[in-house]
């Protein structure tokens, strides 16, 4: 039987397992679309410049202005969103692997596999084709993770798994303390410039050959050099943190139950906003205090704060969200935002585009123009005068995305079909 006809065999075909609008989860979609927002604007410095900059602890924009608005970026953005959206990416993991057992669990295994190599294929063309901070491939890898390894492991090992990554900032300083010497440490500021030199002649002022040459020059050496690995895997790390948290409240049923956890909800977002806010203000005076390449003490420390901060932000953040979408202006203020988040992969992808006609030096030539300030700027111009309006005119027309269209086809074999209006309020 061919994937087409699989599609048509009856409603409990895999095929039928791209989740219609009808049946999302409009809360899910709102965060979806904040994190989009927050993306944006903490990407904006690897749109805009070169990731490998200020590796001797120098500031590249010593304006006070810039330095406000990079620290508070840092503090209120920095590896929140992403985290957001790994959450979310556990939690949809859950529950949409959940509804595809229900309708063909022999197959889903297999379906749900393809579904995430189709993922990590389009992440790595992103990265090298296009921008080198590509976040898709490290979702894929991990969600294959979850679909071998957490399938069977109960919500006990699941907590544990995340008190382990809470630690590992911990392990991986003291390790670093024992192993980094000053001579490795001059070896990748050494390193790193030689990379901001290239970076800066490739993006600022190349082709798009130069740029795809550089980006597989990057690619290489975060995967394939032994130190920048490490770094790699402390981002896996990471993003399996807070996958994992989204994992436990999609067993949980914690989307479906938010009326009835409304009060812990109140109580649990503000201290997620005290220990997020305490540990961000910690890990900003000390990474600041301490420019100087290498590793130390007190940056093992600093390393632990950005952690937490990084969790409890993010929380803080997904329930604030979540009650005001519950509240009774909700649904018209959110709307927006929920349509955006309803594509997120086409607008992920589009932020791309977008950033790099502005800032290469074969589109409008901004590279190492833009600063902090300007670029938090932008960045909300891009989402809300661009993003925002083109996903509410996209979904009056069509049930879904064009890239989530085509990704539900190409997983599913079923071609996506037309929404009313209607559903963008769902």
């Amino acid at each position: 039987m061919t994937a087409r006809q699989q599609a048509a065999s009856g409603p409990a075909s895999a095929a039928a397992c791209a989740l219609p609008a009808r049946e999302r989860i409009w809360t899910l979609d709102v965060l979806r679309g904040v994190a989009l927002m927050g993306i944006l604007i903490m990407n904006m410095p690897m749109f805009s410049s070169s990731g490998f900059a200020e590796a001797d602890g120098a500031h590249q924009w010593p304006g006070a202005i810039d330095q406000a608005a990079e620290q508070l970026r840092d503090m209120l953005f920095s590896g929140k969103f992403n985290s957001m959206f790994s959450m979310l990416f556990g939690l949809g993991f859950t529950l949409q692997y959940a509804r595809m057992r229900e309708r063909d669990p022999a197959r889903t295994p297999a379906l749900y596999l393809r579904r995430l190599v189709l993922l990590a294929l389009l992440g790595a063309l992103h990265a090298v084709l296009l921008w080198t901070g590509d976040v898709l491939h490290v979702y894929a890898v991990l969600g294959i993770v979850a679909l071998f390894g957490l399938a069977r492991m109960g919500d006990r090992g699941i907590v544990v798994l995340i008190g382990l990554c809470l630690l590992y900032p911990l392990a991986a300083g003291l390790l670093r303390l024992q192993l980094v010497t000053p001579e490795i440490t001059a070896m990748r500021v050494a390193q790193a410039q030689a990379f901001e030199a290239s970076n800066n002649a490739a993006y600022g002022h190349g082709s798009l050959a130069d740029m795809v040459v550089e980006n597989a020059r990057v690619m290489a050496y975060a995967y394939g050099n032994r130190w920048s690995l490490w770094g790699s895997f402390g981002w896996y790390v990471q993003m399996l943190l807070t996958m994992l948290v989204g994992v436990l409240a999609g067993r949980r049923h914690w989307a479906a139950r938010i009326p009835e956890l409304m009060p812990q909800i109140r109580r649990l977002m503000w201290w997620a906003l005290a220990i997020g806010l305490a540990c961000g203000a910690g890990f900003t005076l000390i990474f600041e205090l301490n420019r100087a390449p290498g590793p130390s003490p007190i940056k093992v420390l600093g390393g632990l704060c950005y952690w937490f901060s990084r969790l409890s932000m993010t929380i803080f953040y997904v329930l604030l969200i979540t009650r005001i979408a519950h509240g009774p202006r909700g649904p018209r203020l959110l709307a927006p935002l929920a349509a955006a988040g309803r594509m997120p992969l086409t607008n992920y992808l589009m932020q791309t585009v977008l950033c790099l006609l502005i800032f290469q030096g074969w589109g409008l030539g901004l590279w190492g123009h833009v600063g902090p300030a300007a670029g938090v700027a932008l960045a909300l111009a891009i989402f809300f005068a661009v993003q925002v309006p083109w996903s509410l005119w996209w979904l009056a027309r069509h049930e879904r995305g064009p890239l989530e269209a085509l990704w539900a086809g190409w997983t599913y074999g079923r071609p996506s079909g037309r929404a009313a209006p209607a559903a963008l309020i769902r």
